[in-house]
């Protein structure tokens, strides 16, 4: 069951030094969420708080609140390793399992989290994962084969199959085509829309073209001066976002005139 989020008066730290202030949203289940804005505003730190990932940084910590579903994620009653498998994420750059195999490499979350699979089983997961991301068709021969071996944008999508094979309720995903030519990108956006039927989605991109795309509602992200935290700025449908903004500064950005 995907779930909503909801984020109130977010901040922040790596050490003693506030990256991201005072941030609050309500993300919708089953939609798609774009954060834009400059490099160094705090968008992917903001999106790493939201499964507790943040925190594996030394010194790194958030204060405020992130619920999910009533459950207060930084309550300290919650163990950050369930808030991770309840909530995915997939990286900028395809990060496939260099030994193992595509087969492997799906079932990688399920047997961290120490479940004895039958084969049958197993393999039910395995195509199940693989058809939701699109990948079954392209790689059903070859299962055997080692992931590295696949294309870059075949390899994120093999991340995208390994974060969903652990039946997450949110995926987060950090710039996911940065990396991959516009034929792999447009597979992957493609995938993201189809993937908001189940799950609540989160990406951060410094695409343009791609939020509007995608995405149904959109943060912009920005910060006044170098060292001061970014702050959500304005957060909206991405409608409205690129069309009739409520900041200047929205506009600003989402028009070229900087960042």
């Amino acid at each position: 069951m995907a779930k909503s989020i909801d984020v109130s008066d977010l901040d922040i730290y790596y050490g003693d030094f506030l990256a991201v202030q005072g941030v609050t949203m309500s993300i919708k289940a089953r939609a798609v969420t774009a954060l834009i804005g400059p490099s160094g505003c705090g968008k992917s730190t903001f999106l790493r708080s939201l499964n507790r990932m943040h925190e594996v940084i030394p010194g790194a910590r958030a204060e405020g609140k992130v619920v999910v579903d009533g459950q207060s994620l930084y309550d300290p009653s919650v163990d950050p390793v369930a808030v991770r498998r309840q909530i995915g994420m997939v990286f900028q750059r395809p990060n496939p399992f260099p030994t193992m195999s595509i087969y492997d490499n799906v079932l990688a979350g399920n047997r961290l989290n120490a479940k004895r699979m039958k084969k049958a089983e197993a393999d039910t997961i395995v195509e199940r994962s693989l058809k939701g991301a699109n990948l079954w068709n392209e790689v059903k021969d070859r299962l055997g084969k080692p992931g590295m071996g696949l294309s870059g944008g075949q390899q994120q999508r093999l991340c995208i199959a390994r974060a969903i094979a652990v039946e997450p309720q949110v995926l987060l995903m950090d710039e996911p085509c940065s990396a991959l030519d516009p034929i792999s990108t447009s597979a992957v956006e493609d995938l993201i829309h189809e993937l908001k039927a189940d799950y609540t989605i989160v990406i951060v991109t410094h695409n343009m073209q791609q939020a509007a795309r995608v995405s149904d509602d959109t943060g912009f992200f920005n910060l006044k001066a170098t060292g001061e935290p970014g702050h959500l700025v304005e957060f909206n449908p991405t409608k409205k976002m690129f069309t009739n903004p409520d900041m200047e500064s929205t506009e600003s950005y989402i028009s070229g005139r900087f960042g």
